[in-house]
């Protein structure tokens, strides 16, 4: 069916797929952002998909018709970034994103090359909001 998410919660064990990241740098950073998220929600991590461990979900639904679960906070170790879905859009967390050290962002992603390089704290508040903010609730979107 064309309107099937590809990625969804899954059994596959998070300490294995964390286990497999090849940069032992990468693995570490998403180990720790793991155990991080983990504490801030208050919930055991699962898998979605191959590659990305979530914490809590939210429902999306576009205009289109589509709809379908979502992670309310998740990482992924890439190999070009740690990539972190913590919100719907960063626009709300100006300030916040000032102060946070190196990263891009896409339209709801976060791409950390180092988590060194980064003010933990400021991570712990960004993570913490768009948990509080996503987590159970059903998001509108635009288009599909």
């Amino acid at each position: 069916m064309a309107n099937e998410p590809k990625t969804t919660r899954t059994d596959a064990s998070v300490a294995e797929f964390l286990g497999t990241v090849p940069d032992p740098q990468r693995r570490a950073d998403a180990e720790e952002v793991c155990e991080l998220m983990r504490e801030v929600t208050g919930l055991e991590p699962a898998m979605w998909g191959p590659s990305i461990v979530g914490f809590g979900q939210y429902h999306y639904r576009y205009a289109s018709g589509r709809e379908a679960n979502w992670p309310a906070v998740s990482l992924s170790p890439r190999k070009q970034a740690l990539t972190l879905y913590i919100s719907d859009g960063y626009d709300q967390y100006a300030e916040l994103m000032s102060r946070l050290g190196p990263h891009t962002t896409g339209k709801s992603c976060l791409y950390i090359k180092q988590l060194a390089d980064v003010d933990m704290d400021v991570l712990r508040m960004l993570i913490k909001d768009g948990f509080e903010h996503l987590n159970g609730r059903t998001v509108t979107a635009g288009p599909d």
